[in-house]
C-alpha cells in the first residue's frame, strides 16, 4: 500500500480467482500422510480429510507444512462462492488438535492491501517471538483488496464475503478441528487494520482486544479519504463501488464500516492505535519520499483515538510516533509494542 491509489475509473473488471479441486481420495491420503508428520498427530488421532464434515460452509481441502510451527490450510469457503484459499497457522509448543479437550488463546493477525497470508511471516520476526509459543495464531487469507468486508455488490451480496468467512466460517472450523479457543484477540495493518477494529467493533465479544497499526480508521473523515480508498479499490482492478457502495447513497454502509462511527462498541476494549504521520522516519531507507497515504491514515487515527477519548474510553493505548513511512519495519516494531496489552487479555503470562 506504498503507491498511490490510481485515479477513480468509471468501469472496472472484477477479477476472480478460482482453483480446481482435487479428486477427493488422492486429497484425503495427502491430508492424512501430512498430519501423520506434524508434532502431536498419531494414525489414530488424525482424521482424513474426506472425513471432516463442513462447519458453516467451510471445509479444509489441503494442508502443507511450511516451516517448523508453521501449516498452511487451503479452505473451501461457500462465502466466498466455493473459492478455496489458504489460512497460515502459526502453532503454540505441544499443539496438536487431535486433543479436543485443550483450546489454545488465539491472536487472528490481519494483512494489508495487496497482500496475503504470507505477508505476516515473510515480512516480520513474527515466528520467533517467545511470548507467542504458547498461542496459536491465525493469519488468514483476506484478498488483495478485500477490505475485511461482505461485498455490497449493487445490494445483491455474495461473493466476496470476507467478513463471513472469517467471523462464522474459519473460526467455527478453527475450533472445532484445529485447537483454537474462544479466547482471541485481533490484529492488523493498513487495510487488516481496518479489519482488526471492524471485527472487534461488529462482533461484540468475539475478541478480548485489539490493536491497527497504520489502519484506515475512519474513510469517510473527509472526501480525500473516500477518494483515497475508492482509489484503491479500484488500483486493484475492481470496481471499487462493489464494496460498500456509493459513499453518498450507501453512506449508511459506509458508516457501518467506519471504526469512527463504530467507536461506542469499541470504548470498554483494550485499543491500540498506531500510526506515523508520514514524513520518513528512523526505519526508512535514506531519501524516501513522504507518504500521503501514511499521512491520510495518520489524521484518521488521531480522529478515532480523539472520539474514544470522547466516549470515556479507559483502555485506549495510542503510539502515534511522527516520523515513519506506510512500511513494514513500524508495523514488525508495533506488533511488538502491543503485544503485552494482546497477550494480557487473554490471561496469557
Amino acid at each position: 500500500m506504498n503507491a498511490e491509489p490510481a485515479p477513480l475509473a468509471t468501469a472496472a473488471r472484477t477479477r476472480r480467482i478460482g482453483q480446481g479441486a482435487r479428486p477427493p481420495l488422492l486429497l484425503a491420503l495427502a491430508v492424512a500422510l501430512l498430519l501423520a508428520l506434524l508434532p502431536g498427530w498419531t494414525a489414530a488421532g488424525a482424521e482424513p480429510a474426506a472425513e471432516r464434515s463442513p462447519r458453516g460452509g467451510a471445509e479444509v481441502v489441503d494442508v502443507t507444512r511450511v516451516a517448523d510451527r508453521q501449516i498452511d490450510l487451503s479452505v473451501r469457503s461457500s462465502a466466498l462462492g466455493g473459492r478455496t484459499v489458504n489460512v497460515r497457522l502459526l502453532t503454540p509448543d505441544g499443539w496438536d488438535p487431535a486433543d479436543r479437550s485443550r483450546h489454545r488463546p488465539t491472536l487472528w493477525l490481519l494483512h494489508g492491501c495487496c497482500g496475503d497470508y504470507t505477508s505476516w511471516t515473510g515480512s516480520t520476526d513474527v515466528a520467533e517471538i517467545e511470548s507467542l509459543r504458547d498461542v496459536l495464531v491465525v493469519m488468514p487469507e483476506a484478498g488483495r483488496n478485500g477490505w475485511y468486508s461482505d461485498w455490497w455488490n449493487d445490494g445483491r451480496g455474495g461473493d466476496p464475503a470476507w467478513e463471513t468467512f472469517h467471523t462464522e466460517e474459519l473460526r467455527r472450523l478453527l475450533e472445532s478441528d484445529w485447537g483454537a479457543s474462544s479466547n482471541r484477540t485481533v490484529a492488523g495493518l493498513s487495510m487488516g487494520g481496518q479489519g482488526a477494529l471492524l471485527y472487534a467493533a461488529r462482533h461484540p465479544g468475539m475478541f478480548k482486544a485489539t490493536a491497527a497499526y497504520s489502519g484506515s480508521a475512519h474513510p469517510l473523515l473527509d472526501e480525500e479519504s473516500v477518494d483515497r480508498l475508492l482509489g484503491l479499490v479500484e488500483g486493484q482492478g475492481d470496481d471499487p463501488l462493489r464494496l460498500w457502495g456509493d459513499p453518498v447513497e450507501q453512506r449508511r454502509i459506509w458508516a457501518a464500516h467506519d471504526p469512527y462511527h463504530l467507536a461506542k462498541r469499541l470504548r470498554h476494549l483494550p485499543v491500540y492505535l498506531s500510526c506515523g504521520d508520514g514524513t520518513p522516519g528512523p526505519l526508512d531507507p535514506p531519501d524516501s519520499a513522504d507518504d500521503a497515504l501514511e499521512a491520510d491514515f495518520n489524521r484518521q487515527n488521531h480522529a478515532v483515538a480523539a472520539e474514544l477519548e470522547r466516549l470515556g474510553a479507559r483502555k485506549l493505548t495510542t503510539n502515534f510516533y511522527g516520523p515513519g513511512r506506510h512500511t513494514w519495519p513500524y508495523w514488525e516494531r508495533e506488533l511488538h509494542a502491543s503485544l503485552p496489552m494482546l497477550l494480557d487479555a487473554m490471561g496469557v503470562r
